[in-house]
This record gives C-alpha cells, sequence and structure tokens, in this order.
C-alpha cells in the first residue's frame, strides 16, 4: 500500500463528497423556502452516514446547520 496514494485519493473522494452534499442542501433549502415549508431562519437538523462495507465501517455523523 501506497499512503500517499491513499490520502490523495481520500482526499479527492472528501472534495467530491463536500461539493455535491453543499449543493445539495442548498438546493433542498431554498426549495424549502420557496414553497413556505421553511421561513429560512430556522436551524437544520442533519446526518450523514459513511459507509465503507469492505472496511467494517458504518459511521454516522451529526449537526446542524443555521440558516441565520
Amino acid at each position: 500500500m501506497n499512503e500517499d496514494t491513499l490520502n490523495l485519493e481520500i482526499r479527492k473522494y472528501l472534495k467530491h463528497v463536500g461539493i455535491t452534499s453543499q449543493r445539495e442542501i442548498e438546493h433542498a433549502v431554498l426549495k424549502a423556502v420557496e414553497s413556505g415549508k421553511l421561513n429560512g431562519s430556522e436551524t437544520i437538523d442533519i446526518k450523514m452516514t459513511l459507509d465503507a462495507p469492505a472496511l467494517g465501517v458504518n459511521h454516522c455523523i451529526e449537526g446542524k446547520i443555521a440558516l441565520e
């Protein structure tokens, strides 16, 4: 195993996850505000699950996103 390659591949994956997740969350929030489901001042509970079956990893990361 090449640790430098592993590190680079993990970083590339996390960059993709981060960018994609941000776009999805922003789109969902804007849609919810436009439809009246949210008023734009809430704090939203959020959860992301990291699942790597070959490694036996299933880890949930919970947090909150404040809209104001």
